[in-house]
């Protein structure tokens, strides 16, 4: 029967949610002869090579790396084979081609930020807070041909709070995934690399929720809509990528991001897009059923900052002020 000890696990991760399981990995003492990671890059104002969370982990660990341009080279599949690993973990990694995850015998398994067969694809922290679910979790899954499909291993809950944001959900699931990381390997070691697992199209719902990829126009505001939604739009896109807004002060335009709010429900007249300020302490803008009240911002070319902040910055002139 295999142990944990002799179990040769290679890990598959890139940022800093991906840290997480691993340092569970090596904490514990399982033997993880290596770690696939990506190359370094420039990056910042000076494009200093900067490495990933996952290799600054590693390294500090003397564990051993690779970090291949490309998936299906020789060379990388080659030096992937003489590790002779009997487990792959992947968080947060690329997709791996099949000559790749059809490697070790144990399998390869996949960490997923979302209780699937929900929120399948690139972004599913943000999608499940920006269409207001009240719970989410995570989930390992056996990786197959398709992207977040394959079966699913194990899987637990935690709750979205109403004021939760994207960072703050980010938090409680990388932490409940180093969790659902170790008890995964464990269950797989246990069982000799079988496993129990669910097929994702056994509990599939009629109403699958997809979470793809968000660019920034994607992000913009729509002030043409209940303060619920837009409040959940927020939160879920802050702090990043980050929703923003189109406002013209003393008719110059700016773009400006959105990264805390409020909302009240309250009925008016005022046409959606409507600011209100006094210019010292509020700033608040009309929806279709109340208004969205901005606590924290930054307008383009200017460092985050709270909305007193901003305000104090333009108060003196009481500019003209109007979204769009």
């Amino acid at each position: 029967m295999a142990t944990k000890k002799d179990t040769r696990i290679v890990y598959f991760g890139t940022p800093d949610f991906a840290v997480e399981g691993l340092k569970q990995l090596v904490e514990n003492e399982y033997s993880v002869v290596g770690v696939v990671t990506v190359p370094d890059k420039p990056a910042g104002r000076g494009q200093r090579m900067t490495q990933s969370a996952v290799k600054r982990f590693a390294t500090t660990h003397d564990l051993p790396i690779l970090q291949p341009e490309k998936l299906k080279s020789s060379d990388f599949i080659d030096k992937l084979k003489q590790w002779n690993a009997d487990i792959f973990v992947v968080v947060a990694f690329r997709m791996l081609p099949e000559v790749v995850w059809s490697m070790p015998h144990f399998g390869t398994f996949n960490l997923h930020a979302s209780l699937l067969p929900q929120y399948r694809g690139a972004a599913p922290i943000n999608w499940a807070i920006i269409n207001g679910e009240t719970e989410t979790g995570v989930t390992s899954f056996f990786i197959n041909h398709k992207i977040d499909t394959g079966a699913i291993i194990l899987q637990e809950k935690t709750p979205i709070l109403p004021d939760d944001n994207a960072e703050t959900v980010h938090d409680k699931l990388m932490l409940l995934g180093g969790k659902i990381i170790k008890e995964t390997v464990d269950l797989i070691i246990e069982t000799n690399g079988n496993a129990k697992t669910i097929a994702q199209e056994h509990i599939a719902p009629d109403n699958l929720k997809s979470a793809p990829k968000i660019f920034k126009q994607d992000c913009k505001i729509n002030w043409q809509q209940p303060a619920t939604k837009i409040y959940n739009f927020i939160r879920g896109l802050s702090p990043y990528p980050s929703a923003w807004t189109s406002m013209d002060i003393n008719g110059k335009n700016t773009e400006i991001k959105i990264f805390a709010s409020d909302m009240d429900i309250t009925p008016h007249s005022l046409p959606a897009g409507t600011i209100q300020t006094d210019y010292k302490s509020y700033f608040k803008i009309a929806t279709t059923d109340g208004f969205i009240s901005i606590l924290e911002l930054q307008p383009q070319s200017k460092k985050r900052m709270p909305v007193k902040a901003f305000l104090n910055g333009i108060g003196n002139s009481k500019p003209s002020l109007t979204i769009h």
